[in-house]
């Protein structure tokens, strides 16, 4: 061997290791020395954004679905018109002169005692608020006979129930997996901004080594560590460049670490940690710039002869040549790193069982998988099923994981202790569980705590849903906009000793229309209902029941039920999609949706968007995150600018 290391003394043999430092010390060492952080950003198409990281949060530039549909083969009708239907009582209803189709406009409004046929993901026809399935049906005489009543909203899917104009959709620091591909995909974007995936530079020294593949010769050893140093690498969202086996050789070692410094963002090697060895390496490296050589020596077992370098702003890693040794300090002491840069979240271990937080329906006769979130209970995981129907993108891209139904079984039991299997090795609970009313205003300081590495996911069941979580302990955050009548207060008169109040934002709710809608155009609220009610084609869009807005409705119709009453989505998204389109004529939504549909907008009550939370869950960081960020500047000048009054500040 043609060796030209220099000549050493015993002293200069067993210097590495007079230094030996903790863990602690010698990553907060590296990582000072080394600042890690992405590396710039670049757009790339939708096909080459797979494993790659969001480098901005990514808005819904439309509503998914763009309109009201189907969810299966049937006919859209009127739910009051089969109310108590039954094989022995059917009804039979009259069919409307036109067939809807995916990609067909419909252009009959369903009227009382009539139906249209409607195929799987058709659009909803004005008039219509739920599908009965065709099984349930049959034809006789022209007429449509109806055996199983259908509620309102059953069977059909709402505009934005999906994802609404403005939700974002991914946001910064998300790696794009093949869900993230469809919700894009979904919403009609085909590029998208990512970090700079961080070239990683990666050989293994040693004379004995030989590459997968060759011919194994005596005292010789093949090179796992840099075939699964390079996976590891790709695993965490960068990009490996081999430089394939070095011999124990200075001039060989400097050469190829100058060339992969010259080309990579960071460089990786194997072997040559160990005295004499080490001492050959560790020379070349703290030669080839400053700051040089931050740890050579580290107490860990295995992996105590780790060398952390960094060379003008670059990182040298010397792994211990042992395959076991050279994983373990990659993945404590690189992946960390490694991950920064590439602008990937921290990687942790998941959970795999979990009690079903509410009883989940399914069909007799059947094995179903239910798609779950899973969030922290006081008694372990909770898992909430994701019920947004087959269509929905998002019931995917959001789930943690799915329960297994048995085809026997009708029914989970809320309570179940079951297995949840994970979509992916790397889920966790979210941080922070929000569930109850939504609001727009919500995103900016979300996004605002993805930034600080908190993971939260909402789950928009209603205002009273979410106090009904929050009593229950299922949530650590539970926004509310409850009026009570008899106080004239929100939210307020609904606590009990378990809840606190934290006081969010007033928002401006309102009756949205159609600009020059003569019904409603100009009109103070009270004669816009009357104009409203007085016409038998003037249809409503509703709110689902338990929300605050639905409460807010009810209290203006006083009992009245006009058409499209029992037309139900959950956003307000929804609602102003259905005027904009058409299929309904008014609905009550808060200013911020009317201004983003160009709808009309007339003032009714200016709420409080307020946060119930458990006494119990009040002091956990998430939560005190949450609402130190709901106090930022950032966040205040956001919530003024998409119309929202934050709540004075807490003294």
């Amino acid at each position: 061997m043609n060796d030209m290391r220099p000549a050493r003394d015993a002293s200069r043999e067993q210097a590495q290791f007079l230094r030996v430092l903790s863990r602690d010390e010698a990553m907060a060492r590296f990582e000072q020395a080394l600042d890690p952080k992405p590396l710039g950003i670049e757009e790339v198409s939708l096909a080459e954004a797979i494993g790659r990281v969001v480098a901005d949060h990514v808005p819904a530039p439309v509503d998914v679905p763009p309109f009201d549909r189907s969810n299966v083969d049937g006919f859209a009708l009127r739910a009051a018109d089969v109310a108590g239907t039954s094989d022995n009582s059917p009804v039979s209803l009259t069919l409307n002169n036109e067939t809807i189709a995916c990609g067909s406009e419909p252009q009959l409004t369903v009227s009382a005692k009539t139906a249209t046929p409607i195929a799987t993901g058709g659009p909803i026809p004005r008039g219509a608020d739920a599908v009965v399935m065709i099984e349930q049906t049959d034809i006789e005489d022209d007429l449509l006979v109806v055996r199983r009543p259908v509620g309102p909203a059953q069977n059909v899917s709402f505009a934005g129930s999906d994802m609404a104009l403005g939700e974002v959709v991914l946001r910064k620091g998300t790696q794009i997996g093949s869900r993230e591909i469809a919700m894009l995909a979904a919403c009609g974007i085909n590029r998208v901004q990512v970090f700079r995936k961080p070239r990683v530079g990666v050989f293994s020294t040693g004379d004995e080594l030989i590459p997968p593949g060759g011919k194994l010769t005596p005292a010789a050893i093949f090179d796992s560590n840099g075939p699964i140093v390079c996976a590891s690498i790709v695993e965490n969202g960068a990009q490996a460049i081999s430089y394939g086996i070095v011999s124990d050789n200075a001039e060989a070692i400097e050469s190829t670490l100058r060339k992969a410094l010259a080309e990579c963002d960071m460089v990786v090697l194997s072997g040559g940690t160990s005295k004499g060895a080490g001492d050959l390496t560790a020379e070349i490296v703290g030669r080839l710039g400053k700051p040089g050589i931050v740890a050579h020596g580290v107490a860990l077992k295995p992996g105590k002869p780790l060398c952390l370098a960094v060379t003008d702003g670059k990182a040298i890693v010397v792994l211990p040549g042992f395959p076991t040794s050279a994983m373990f300090t990659f993945h404590d002491f690189i992946v960390p790193v490694l991950r920064r840069m590439s602008g990937l979240p921290a990687r942790d271990e998941s959970i795999v069982e979990a009690e079903t937080a509410v009883a989940i329906a399914s069909d007799f006769g059947r094995t179903e998988f239910a798609m779950v979130a899973l969030s922290e209970h006081e008694n372990g995981l909770k898992a909430f099923p994701l019920a947004k129907g087959s269509g929905a993108v998002t019931s995917f891209a959001q789930a943690d994981g799915f329960l297994t139904i048995e085809a026997l079984a009708d029914r989970l039991p809320e309570g179940t202790r079951a297995p949840v299997t994970l979509l992916s090795r790397d889920v966790q609970p979210p941080d922070l569980t929000i569930m109850g009313s939504h609001c727009p205003g919500l995103e900016p300081i979300l996004s605002t705590l993805s930034e600080k590495g908190v993971r939260s996911r909402t789950v928009a069941i209603g205002s009273l849903g979410g106090l009904h979580a929050a009593r229950r302990g299922e949530c650590d955050i539970a926004p509310s906009h409850l009026f009570d009548a008899k106080s004239g207060t929100y939210n307020t008169a609904f606590l009990d000793d378990s809840l606190t109040l934290v006081e969010g934002w007033r928002r401006m709710q309102g009756i949205v229309f159609r600009k020059g809608d003569p019904r409603f155009n100009n009109l103070p609220p009270d004669k816009a209902i009357a104009a409203a009610l007085a016409d038998a084609d003037c249809h409503m869009v509703n709110r689902n029941q338990g929300s605050g807005t639905r409460m807010l409705a009810d209290g203006l119709l006083k009992g009245a039920e006009p058409p499209g009453y029992w037309n139900q989505p959950r956003s307000h998204n929804a609602v102003a999609a259905a005027v904009a389109q058409r299929r309904a004529d008014w609905g009550v939504a808060i200013s911020f949706v009317a201004d983003a549909y160009q709808l009309g907008f007339i003032p009714l009550t200016e709420e409080h968007f307020d946060f119930i939370i458990p006494k119990t869950r009040r002091h956990r960081v998430p939560v005190v995150a949450f609402l130190e960020a709901c106090e930022s500047p950032e966040a205040r000048r956001a919530l003024l600018k998409m119309g929202f009054a934050p709540a004075p500040k807490a003294a």
